[in-house]
């Protein structure tokens, strides 16, 4: 099998976090969203090469990443594009990688932001049984959050129906980005995409291939987060934490008190400052403050700020209410 991981999107609803890091360096304790997935498929012996689908823009910061790692099935492969108008969509992307790396094998497509709690083995496990196309389904509970998600419509473990972002979702199981496609699925792409059908979220392809041949889910309990806003990449690693903190032991600490789920990184000063639920990036200061379900990027300069639910941007200086 081959494995590709998606790592193209360029997250703006998490800048200025994301607007010169790509949101699967984003940390979840000592490790990354990314390196968690690299860590599973560099495990599993059936993966015997790992495409890192990304953009132009991402290009260097992917390649540094990778030669700095352990990893040694992860090679890169990139879409011509650098910016969000440019995106051909997911499913338009994944074809042109099919054909760019000549993939003739079984795939294996997991989105490099998705952080989940089962195991990826079980995964993989689940579709040789089936020796069908699988995704992977979960309950996220909330009508209003599945409209967001592809609805996914099950009699015992086969889907029925598939339904991409619906406006009235009449359950709450939606379809994770992770899905595993035998080889004589992945050829009915390009007969997907000449009939002009959407070339965006593989949802789209699934409802268009459930169709045509036996399609499976895999349903897990558990834990998942798509990291594609603040709230979720803080709930993402308040999941990790558990109610602990993290703190580097470069950091200096005066007069601070840290709360619940914080991560807080190497040089970073905190002085007369309260810390709860906030992920504070190296060599950040904070002079009496209140930091709470927020992030702080690296080389900040804060002082008598009061914050909630705030995105600051690296080598940004707040004092008294001003900034710079």
């Amino acid at each position: 099998m081959k494995a590709v991981v998606l790592a193209g999107g360029y997250a703006t609803r998490l800048w200025p976090i994301t607007k010169h890091r790509p949101k699967m360096f984003l940390p979840i304790g000592e490790s990354t969203v990314i390196d968690r997935i690299f860590t599973e498929l560099e495990a599993d012996e059936r993966i015997d090469e790992v495409f890192v689908s990304t953009n132009e823009r991402f290009a260097a910061e992917f390649e540094a990443h990778l030669a700095d790692s352990e990893f040694e099935k992860p090679t890169l492969s990139i879409e011509d594009t650098s910016g969000e108008d440019e995106k051909f969509g997911v499913v338009g992307a994944l074809a042109q990688l099919i054909d760019r790396e000549n993939v003739d094998d079984d795939l294996l497509i997991i989105a490099g932001d998705n952080l989940i709690s089962f195991d990826i083995t079980e995964f993989l496990d689940y579709f040789q049984d089936k020796d069908a196309p699988t995704l992977a389904a979960y309950d996220v509970g909330s009508r209003e959050k599945a409209k967001s998600y592809g609805l996914v419509d099950l009699e015992g473990d086969r889907v029925v129906d598939f339904q991409e972002k619906p406006d009235d979702p009449n359950s709450t199981l939606v379809s994770i980005a992770c899905y595993a496609f035998p080889q004589e699925s992945l050829d009915l792409l390009p007969t997907y995409l000449e009939e002009g059908n959407n070339p965006d979220e593989p949802g789209w392809f699934v409802q268009w291939l459930q169709n045509r041949e036996a399609t499976y889910a895999y349903t897990f309990e558990g834990a998942w987060y798509d990291i594609g806003t603040p709230e979720s990449y803080l709930d993402a690693v308040a999941w990790h934490l558990d109610g602990q903190s993290l703190v580097a032991d470069s950091a200096t600490l005066e007069n601070a008190t840290i709360g619940d789920n914080v991560h807080i990184m190497g040089d970073v000063t905190l002085e007369e400052t309260t810390v709860d639920h906030a992920v504070i990036f190296p060599d950040a200061t904070v002079r009496n403050g209140e930091i709470r379900r927020s992030i702080i990027d690296e080389n900040t300069h804060l002082e008598d700020l009061a914050l909630a639910g705030a995105l600051i941007g690296a080598h940004t200086t707040i004092t008294n209410g001003s900034s710079e």
